[in-house]
């Protein structure tokens, strides 16, 4: 009897070990052919083959470490602005310091919202590579999309995700916050701003569609950078306008409460229709962007606490305040290794969508009460 267990299980090992080396044939066969193919031609065909190996072992080695290395990256840069020492709303006259001699011109309140959203984007395109425009993202992984595979999309996604909250800033301050609206026209840099954070996240040197060079994504967003810091300049030196009303702050709300629906929407369908948990390969994505989306939005709304004090002290919205920020602290502090979408009641696989969703609804219960405060 122990001879037939023993016989059955070296029966199983040879199976394995047949299969094994039929994959790694398989595998590595490509490989073994063109080394016999290289091993045959002459040193004028093996240098440019040779350099261009070494040039593509760069290459990836480059794209490998840019996508793993996120420098700048810290949940709680928000500190770094010392915002609660603010005590003048954006756009307004910054006192004389008492005993202090008055300046020949007068300086106003720098918006906090616009320094985030500059800041936002220096991170993503200066400090860091922008990982969703280069060339080697843009071919993929043998030609399948990075974001249907389980590694290296991570830092791209977390920047659309960043990217996202900017891009949705910028087009409040240019409709309503950076001018008095029905008196004053819309201020240019912002316009800039605006336009260039649009432009499409994916453009290399080269495109097809149309066919030609192009300018890359990053040099819009630099752009971006540089108009909104002008703005901010010439909002220090009394030269522009930040219309820092109710209204404006009710709009200003309410259009993230959306746009965070949005994304909740988006996590909610993938967690409910692609269950499998660490073999799902697009909850990576999903979850990075999301996650992206939040840490632009705490520095974005944390900078318009200051920028809208005012308002934010006069309808006694301190405490909901500071319960939003710990609802985004609470969901930055979320950071798995590998993403699983596993079912919402299974006990192996987590659902990591399903939890960081549940985050994503309470930032944004916070700001639907936060919202509903101002408008009484």
């Amino acid at each position: 009897m122990l001879d037939g267990i023993s016989g059955f299980f070296r029966s199983i090992g040879v199976t394995i070990g047949r299969w094994a080396r039929l994959f790694v044939a398989w595998a590595f066969w490509p490989f073994l052919a063109a080394r016999g193919w290289y091993a045959r031609r002459t040193w004028m065909v093996r240098l440019p083959v040779l350099g261009f190996v070494v040039l593509l072992v760069l290459l990836y080695g480059y794209f490998f470490v840019q996508t793993q290395s996120w420098t700048g990256f810290n949940p709680s840069f928000v500190d770094q602005y010392r915002l609660a020492e603010r005590k003048v709303p954006a756009g307004q006259e910054l006192p004389v310091a008492e005993g202090a001699t008055a300046p020949a011109t007068k300086t106003c309140q720098r918006s906090a919202i616009v320094d985030v959203a500059a800041d936002l984007t220096d991170f993503n395109v200066n400090q860091n590579a922008w990982i969703s425009s280069m060339l080697l993202y843009r071919v993929g992984f043998f030609g399948i999309d990075w974001d249907h595979t389980p590694f290296l999309d991570n830092k791209a996604s977390f920047q659309r995700g960043v990217n996202q909250a900017v891009r949705r800033t910028a087009v409040e301050l240019v409709d309503s916050l950076g001018r008095v609206r029905g008196t004053s026209g819309i201020n240019n840099d912002l316009q800039n701003a605006r336009g260039n954070l649009q432009f499409d996240e994916y453009s290399w040197y080269f495109g097809l569609n149309p066919f030609g060079p192009k300018t890359p994504t990053p040099s819009y967003y630099r752009a971006a950078i540089d108009s909104l810091r002008k703005f901010n300049t010439d909002l220090a030196n009394c030269n522009a306008v930040f219309d820092g009303r109710a209204d404006n702050l009710i709009q200003f709300v309410d259009r993230i409460a959306n746009d965070l629906g949005s994304t909740s929407d988006m996590l909610a369908e993938r967690s409910a229709n692609h269950a499998r948990g660490w073999f799902d390969t697009r909850a990576d994505d999903r979850f990075w962007f999301a996650y992206g989306q939040l840490y632009g939005y705490y520095a974005i709304l944390a900078a318009a606490q200051s920028d809208f004090s005012r308002v934010v002290a006069e309808r006694n919205l301190g405490a909901l305040y500071s319960a939003t920020n710990a609802q985004f602290q609470a969901a930055l502090g979320i950071q798995p290794a590998i993403i699983s979408n596993g079912r919402e009641d299974g006990w192996i696989m987590p659902s990591h969508l399903a939890t960081m969703g549940f985050y994503i609804l309470r930032v944004r219960s916070n700001l639907v009460e936060m919202r509903s405060v101002l408008d009484r």
